[in-house]
């Protein structure tokens, strides 16, 4: 693995390549950004660069130290993640101990904290004394989806390496063109996930599958089929698994309902759901402009409404009956 070979994130690429070609690496970073942005990714892409014996600014992949850190089997490096709910004070204990006697050579030793902000406050009070008086051999990475989640000491201790979500043609080079995944799973992943490897997760778990066509369905008998779309959504929704699904329903639901406005203004090219267009250019044509601004709007309503304590099903059911309320073209 090398750094060009993680999609996106030049930014943060760019401030890490210049740290390793000037020798000024920092003794702590925090890797900040949505999940599935390449942050443990990168981490890992860091680690093999600091220990590759052929290269001084990437990681060559090739020689002994890189396909150690690969096969996860590297002695300096260290990686921690949540036991259960949190990162907890015996972890960074034994984190400590670790580093203060493992052999290395005189190499550079690298600890990765996934879910950093997910440390309990006694776990986080031990690392932060340990950030505080770092060895010059010692660097620590803390990946979290919210840096400033993290004490404010700890961060201000840290060097902030920032991930944006990435765009969704990115998205789908990786895994539609590279590696073959299915186009009408990849283009909503894309959409609604926040990188390659937040996508890839959604699409290799059957309940994405589900959760797209259960959509489907609600969208087209909210048009063609109510009141009967409101017993679809009791029964492929509230009383199956689908439930805790609903806000996904949901973003896919706009996704299809973008559809419906890019065709009417001709582009094809943006079209999601490519292989619902059969009926969905019919219905985009049909119907006004502002009735399908007036839908994304209730279900932006709806998405506010499940923030809080709001009865998911009757929310639902009012913006279905909202979605009724047809002007004429």
């Amino acid at each position: 693995m090398s750094f060009d070979s993680i999609p996106g994130q030049f930014r943060a690429k760019r401030m890490l390549v210049n740290s390793l070609r000037t020798g000024k690496l920092s003794h702590a970073y925090i890797f900040s950004g949505p999940s599935g942005s390449g942050k443990k990714e990168m981490a890992v892409t860091l680690a093999q660069a600091v220990f590759c014996t052929a290269r001084e600014d990437d990681a060559c992949g090739d020689c002994v130290e890189c396909r150690k850190v690969a096969h996860g089997n590297h002695p300096n490096l260290i990686l921690i993640e949540p036991e259960g709910a949190s990162v907890k004070i015996d972890q960074i204990r034994e984190l400590q101990r670790e580093l203060g006697y493992r052999l290395s050579g005189g190499a550079k030793k690298i600890y990765v904290i996934e879910q950093a902000d997910r440390m309990t406050v006694q776990a986080a009070n031990s690392l932060l004394k340990f950030l505080e008086e770092p060895g010059t051999d010692i660097m620590a990475i803390l990946i979290t989806e919210n840096g400033h989640a993290l004490l404010p000491t700890i961060q201000s201790r840290a060097q902030w390496i920032p991930f944006v979500p990435l765009a969704a043609p990115e998205i789908v080079e990786v895994l539609h063109r590279r590696e073959g995944l299915p186009l009408e799973l990849v283009l909503p992943a894309a959409h609604v996930a926040g990188g390659v490897e937040a996508a890839r997760e959604f699409i290799q778990s059957k309940e994405f599958a589900e959760a797209r066509n259960v959509m489907i369905q609600l969208a087209k008998e909210a048009l063609f089929r109510f009141p009967h779309v409101l017993i679809t959504a009791q029964q492929a929704v509230f009383k199956s698994d689908m439930a805790d699904r609903l806000p996904l329903i949901l973003d896919l639901w706009l996704l299809l309902l973008k559809d419906m406005l890019h065709l009417q203004n001709g582009r094809r090219e943006d079209v999601v759901f490519a292989d619902q267009t059969d009926w969905t250019y019919k219905e985009a044509m049909r119907l006004p402009l502002r009735y399908w601004v007036h839908a994304m709007e209730l279900l932006i309503e709806l998405q506010k409404k499940l923030r809080t304590t709001a009865n998911a099903q009757l929310a639902l059911e009012q913006a279905i009956i909202g979605m009724q309320d047809r002007p004429a073209s």
